[in-house]
This record gives C-alpha cells, sequence and structure tokens, in this order.
C-alpha cells in the first residue's frame, strides 16, 4: 500500500541537513501540540501534502482556504549558515488506522531520505497511572521526557542533551515504525516521550518535549511559556469540571432510591 501513498512538494525547498518532526495525533495529542506550536512560533510555511485514497473524505477549512488532512511545512534558515537548522513538520489531526500506520511511516522515510534530511522526530505522550490524582497534584509531580533513538549517533546526540533514555516499553502507531525502520535503514529517528494525560489534550507534556527539541536543534530558539499558559488554562478547566461532577454526585446519594 506503500505506492498508493502519495508527496505532492508545493514549493522546492533544499531540506538538507533538516530535521523532521512527525505530529501524527498521540497520546494527550503531545506530538500534534508540540508540531502545531513549531509550525506557528517559527513561521512555517506550506511546501507539500501527503494524499492517499484511504484518507478521510474531508477538507480542513481555515481562513477561508482548503486544507489537506496531511499537511508538510518548513521553516526558514536561521542565520546565513547554511549549516544551520531547518525544521520540517509533518502534521495532521486524524488518527491512522492500523493499515495505514506502515505505509504512512514508509512514505515519510523514503522522503525525508531522497531530500537528504538528517533525522526524524516523533513527539509522544507516554501514559502516566495518575486516575484519582487531583489536576494541581499532577501539575506539582512535574513532567519526565525520555528518549529512545535507531542509531548510535541518535544516542549520542541524545545523551549530548541530557535526555534520559528509555529503556523497557512499548512505542505504537507512526513513531513505533519511524524507529523500527530507522533502525533497519540506519536513518537517525528519535522518539521524545512525555508523560501525559490520556484523556485530554496535554500541553505541558508537549512543552516539556518542545524544550527538549530546543536543546537539541542548537541553533533554533524555542520559548515554550505559551504552552504552559495553556496547560494553565485546561487544567483550570478540568479542575472545574471535577468540581462539578464532584457535587453533582453528592446532590446524587443524598435523592433517596425510589425504586426499592
Amino acid at each position: 500500500m506503500t505506492e498508493e501513498i502519495t508527496i505532492y512538494e508545493l514549493k522546492k525547498v533544499d531540506l538538507k541537513g533538516a530535521t523532521v518532526i512527525d505530529g501524527f495525533p498521540s497520546v494527550g495529542l503531545v506530538s500534534s501540540i508540540a508540531a502545531n506550536y513549531l509550525i506557528n512560533v517559527l513561521g512555517m510555511e506550506l511546501i507539500g501534502i501527503m494524499d492517499s485514497m484511504y484518507f478521510p473524505t474531508v477538507s480542513l477549512v481555515r481562513e477561508g482556504k482548503p486544507q489537506n488532512p496531511v499537511r508538510i511545512y518548513a521553516s526558514e534558515r536561521n542565520g546565513d549558515d547554511s549549516s544551520s537548522d531547518r525544521i520540517v513538520v509533518f502534521i495532521s489531526e486524524f488518527q491512522p488506522p492500523a493499515n495505514l500506520v506502515k505505509p504512512i511511516a514508509h512514505a515519510m522515510l523514503d522522503w525525508a531520505e531522497d531530500q537528504r534530511c538528517k533525522m526524524m522526530i516523533s513527539p509522544e505522550g507516554v501514559v502516566i497511572d495518575r486516575e484519582d490524582a487531583p489536576v494541581e497534584q499532577c501539575k506539582d509531580e512535574g513532567v519526565e521526557v525520555y528518549g529512545v533513538a535507531s542509531t548510535p549517533w541518535m544516542r549520542e546526540l541524545l545523551a549530548k542533551h541530557e535526555v534520559e533514555e528509555f529503556r523497557e516499553g512499548v512505542i505504537t502507531g507512526v513513531a513505533g515504525v519511524l524507529l523500527n525502520e530507522g533502525h533497519r535503514r540506519d536513518f537517525n529517528v528519535c522518539t521524545l516521550l512525555a508523560e501525559a494525560h490520556p484523556d485530554y489534550p496535554d500541553a505541558r507534556a508537549a512543552a516539556k518535549v518542545v524544550e527538549v527539541i530546543d536543546r537539541i536543534l542548537l541553533h533554533t530558539p524555542l520559548d515554550a511559556k505559551p504552552l504552559y499558559e495553556e496547560a494553565e488554562r485546561i487544567e483550570s478547566q478540568l479542575k472545574l469540571i471535577h468540581k462539578q461532577t464532584k457535587t453533582t454526585k453528592v446532590k446524587s446519594e443524598a435523592v433517596p432510591n425510589m425504586y426499592g
């Protein structure tokens, strides 16, 4: 099915040495939030789309313009140095069904190799088990970020920037296939895993990943503060919902059982 995934270049850009970011949805929407933030803060330009007859039959309309379900954006180089980092982002709002995960990952890597990109990073969420903990407690515990890489060079890069290695576990979806295929092809791929809540968009986890990307891509100054502010807003909403739910439960328990 890989041949039925097509990448159309809307603008020809020199991407030699670029870093590709995987922005397909993940746990806590960590990858989507991080990818969208990078696109906005770096003023990235739409340079291509990925399409397939198996993709959702939708058009995302923003500011009166139709957009494909999977889009490719690229940043400008920072400075005049040709070795400075350029970031490319694959972004999508839909979760690929199982039969499309491998074709999408293979198409991304094929394209990255053709463009002579340097490496690929997948921001991901890893589920944390804090079902009964209140929002403010989860906030105080902080968020850890772990990394796993496909090549020795990538592992050294993560170690250099003090990213703790992800030693045991399972990585699924596009990120998992990218790691396996990167290992097979000897192409530099890494997954950055942030502890995230699976039940709502976790902007704090995404912010932590953005900070790690900032450390790795030395020529790309990023400020994750707006993501933390977004996390505060989300947490305030969840705290209110939690309070309202608790109040409703108490009132419900106070009502006599009319049916024996």
